[in-house]
């Protein structure tokens, strides 16, 4: 059985790169049967064209779907469109939320923008440890050192449409020729140009997972208690909350709001936006009565199948009739 890593999906069709050669798979109907999802950047195992086996995932994105990422390159445009704070915010969060390393990426360093901007950046976020770069596609500038921090790493580019995602791609291998477009004179945003996830092999080393689908990121999927824990900042000063069901929006005594000087504007103005995600996320669970569960739980580090409430009551009611049958037949 030959190894290999999902580089594309189309309709029902999987591409698998062995490191050699490529394949177009099918998945083995056993695992449909068992609703086993395959993401783009899995590693399978398969034969005669047919996917049998899902390896291990270092990494999972859920939404847009990408397995075994090293690191996250978070792009985002210094002017057309202009830097948005909240939506940058965003996509740190999510790398938080999934306990991937980010990298911060300003692009577009060739237009005049407020260079005053870059120290309020280096405050916010170097001071958080993320690692900060200034790039342009167009004059490739800093495009050697950006090229350096991919290095023998698979990457996912997130950012808004018309930030330069696909620009940057082919600044780096400019064989690739990735299809790219200007950012709307209309709307003043970007337009999309990225249509499915797919791995693209920059060396021997080094990919990136370029992916429509980050744009839409949003926090209902996820309990109001667990945001505060996706921003370092705000969480250093929860963690002494003497109330520890705290939202740390009105509680008087709540040491976060207590700090809210120390902390900046937009991060908080951030928390509350994805705290009341999270708060509609609670209130649909409430109503439904749905909560999404997995599928697989880790057991000694171990990842076995979860078995469902209702066949749980079934296996307890067939152990019963046993042992009252067998009590029968003693007697």
């Amino acid at each position: 059985m030959t190894e290999g890593q999902i580089y594309k999906i189309h309709s029902d069709f999987y591409y698998v790169d062995d490191g050699v050669s490529t394949y177009e798979c099918k998945i083995r109907e056993v695992l449909k049967k068992q609703r086993e999802k395959i993401f783009a950047g899995d590693f399978v195992q398969f034969e005669n064209g047919v996917i049998c086996n899902i390896l291990p995932r270092k990494t999972l994105i859920k939404r847009p779907a990408v397995a075994n990422i090293d690191q996250i390159i978070i792009v985002s445009a210094l002017k057309e469109p202009d830097l948005d704070f909240y939506q940058l915010n965003r996509y740190i969060a999510l790398a938080e939320y999934y306990n991937i390393p980010a990298v911060l990426c300003f692009n577009k360093d060739d237009l005049a923008w407020d260079r005053k901007m870059s120290y309020k950046i280096k405050e916010i976020y170097g001071s958080l440890g993320y690692k900060i770069l200034y790039t342009s596609a167009k004059l490739k500038i800093c495009i050697g050192y950006f090229e350096k921090i991919l290095e023998g790493k698979t990457s996912v580019l997130c950012g808004g449409s018309g930030v330069g995602k696909s620009s940057l791609i082919n600044a780096i291998n400019p064989n690739l020729h990735l299809r790219t477009q200007e950012v709307s004179e209309k709307t003043g945003r970007g337009i999309h140009t990225t249509r499915h996830c797919e791995i693209i092999k920059i060396n021997k080393t080094t990919k990136i997972i370029d992916t429509p689908g980050f744009s839409n990121v949003k926090f209902d999927f996820l309990l109001p208690a667990q945001v505060g824990k996706l921003f370092p900042d705000i969480y250093e000063y929860a963690k002494d909350c003497k109330f520890s069901d705290c939202l740390h929006v009105k509680k008087y005594g709540c040491n976060v709001l207590q700090n809210i000087d120390k902390i900046e504007p937009s991060r908080y103005e951030s928390y509350i936006m994805f705290l009341n995600e999270a708060k509609e996320y609670e209130k649909q669970i409430k109503t439904s009565g749905k909560k999404e569960e997995e599928s697989k739980k880790n057991v000694y580090n171990k990842q076995i199948a979860k078995i469902s409430e209702k066949k749980r009551i079934s296996a307890r009611n067939t152990l019963k009739q046993k042992i009252n049958k067998n009590s029968d037949y003693q007697l």
